[in-house]
């Protein structure tokens, strides 16, 4: 089996750590986009161009099913992705776990890029799924770009920062970007009020690689032979991981998987 996994940066690394954790004997291909990250500010046109382009040179390595792991190239770039690649290979959106939140009944609220936050599409994900239950939009300025860099003290910033707007009363955090789920546990510790029940924390990471599997027939296979290569494309280039991916666990596990040949 051969999954590939796509992004402007590594906010893929979460989903890839997922699919990584359900089957060890998946050959991963990455693919990246260096030259024209971050995509959040482009147009949706341009965004759909770097991202077709992104989509294509990973197909070229023939996978059995194509992971968009980013909210906002699935918001604008999924159809023409599926127009594209499928029925040859099914292509597999990111969207936030706003349905699941809501199922929890509490006030939760949804951190996101400024550009998601209030966006017609997370508007509507809201109205869909979490009609009556309270929610607050979090734009968290400038979380991704820190993650993406490993820069910590940035991080530690724009998370404090996207805590000090969430309400107190929040039970459950939606982390409506893929780089989040990197730090996930910061958010969470930064959103924990004394005195209140354990945070919830919603990420698309585990359901996103278990559609994947899903898409393709496949069962979960933890207990199979470790024994799955990794490929990774920058820009349509074969190359090495981000050395910021190493900051984190998830990058940490893809480290020790052998190269394809």
């Amino acid at each position: 089996m051969k999954i590939a996994l796509m992004d402007s940066g590594i906010g893929l690394l979460a989903a890839t750590a997922a699919v990584r954790r359900l089957r060890p004997d998946a050959d991963l291909v990455l693919s990246l986009d260096p030259d024209g990250m971050p995509w959040g500010p482009r147009t949706p046109q341009d965004l759909t161009r770097r991202a077709l382009a992104v989509a294509e040179a990973a197909a070229a390595r023939r996978p059995d099913a194509l992971i968009i792991g980013c909210n906002t190239a699935t918001v604008h770039a999924l159809p023409a992705l599926r127009a594209r690649l499928e029925p040859g290979i099914p292509v597999i959106g990111t969207v936030p776990a706003i349905k699941p939140a809501a199922a929890g009944g509490g006030p939760f609220a949804i951190w996101a890029t400024p550009a998601t936050t209030g966006s017609p599409y997370q508007r509507g994900l809201i109205e869909d799924f979490a009609d009556g239950v309270a929610v607050t939009e979090v734009p968290c300025y400038g979380l991704a770009e820190a993650v993406e860099h490993a820069d910590e003290a940035a991080i530690e910033a724009a998370v404090a920062a996207a805590a000090a707007l969430t309400p107190d009363d929040v039970t459950t955090v939606v982390l409506g970007c893929t780089h989040y789920e990197l730090v996930s546990e910061r958010i969470r510790a930064a959103v924990q009020r004394p005195g209140f029940p354990p945070l919830v924390l919603h990420g698309s990471a585990g359901a996103v690689a278990a559609q994947a599997l899903r898409r393709l027939g496949a069962q979960p296979a933890p207990l199979a032979p470790v024994n799955g290569t990794l490929t990774i494309l920058l820009s349509g280039r074969e190359g090495a991981l981000p050395e910021p991916a190493l900051a984190y666990e998830e990058g940490r596990l893809l480290k020790a998987l052998s190269p394809a040949r």
